[in-house]
C-alpha cells in the first residue's frame, strides 16, 4: 500500500483501502465480512435468546455455517441475510419454555444503583419480556428485529420471508 494514502486515510477511507487489498483473497474478504457484521448478529442472536453465552454461540454458528457452505460469497445484502440466517438459528435453540433468571441480578450488585430502583428496573423489565413473549410468533418476530437494528417494514418482510 501507497505509505502516503495510508497516512491520509480516515476510518472509512481506511476501511475501503483494507477491502480493495483483500479482494482477492478470499479467507480476508470473509474476515472483513466477519468484522463488519458479528455485532449486528450479536444483537439479533440476544434479543430471541436473551443470553449472552448463547448469542456468541449463534455469531460463532452463523459465520462457520457461511464459511463452511460458501453461502458468504454470493450475498447481496449483508445484513438481510445475516439477520434471517441468525434469526433461524436463534430461534431453533431456543428453549420452549423459558426459566426466570437465577441468582441476584447484576444491577443490583452495582454500587452505583439504589437497590430498590434496581429491583424496580429489574421487575418492568421482566414483565415486559413476559408480555413481549405472550404475543403470537408473528407480531413478536417483528417487533424484535424492529428494535434491534431499527429494521424499516421492507427490510423485516424479506427477512422473515413475508409480505410487508
Amino acid at each position: 500500500m501507497n505509505a502516503e494514502l495510508v497516512s491520509r486515510a480516515t476510518t472509512d477511507e481506511w476501511d475501503r483501502l483494507l477491502e480493495h487489498e483483500a479482494a482477492g483473497e478470499p479467507e480476508t474478504q470473509f474476515a472483513l465480512l466477519v468484522e463488519r457484521q458479528s455485532h449486528f448478529v450479536f444483537r439479533i442472536a440476544y434479543v430471541v435468546l436473551r443470553n449472552i453465552e448463547d448469542a456468541e454461540d449463534i455469531v460463532q454458528e452463523t459465520f462457520f455455517k457461511l464459511f463452511r457452505t460458501g453461502a458468504w460469497k454470493h450475498i447481496e445484502d449483508e445484513k438481510r441475510f445475516l439477520a434471517r440466517v441468525a434469526w433461524r438459528l436463534a430461534v431453533s435453540k431456543r428453549p420452549s419454555r423459558r426459566s426466570e433468571l437465577q441468582g441476584i441480578p447484576p444491577e443490583l450488585t452495582s454500587t452505583e444503583i439504589n437497590p430498590e430502583r434496581a429491583a424496580i428496573a429489574t421487575e418492568s423489565s421482566r414483565t415486559i419480556h413476559r408480555l413481549i413473549d405472550a404475543l403470537p410468533e408473528k407480531l413478536r418476530r417483528p417487533l424484535a428485529l424492529s428494535s434491534i437494528d431499527e429494521m424499516t417494514a421492507p427490510q423485516i418482510a424479506v427477512v422473515m420471508g413475508l409480505p410487508e
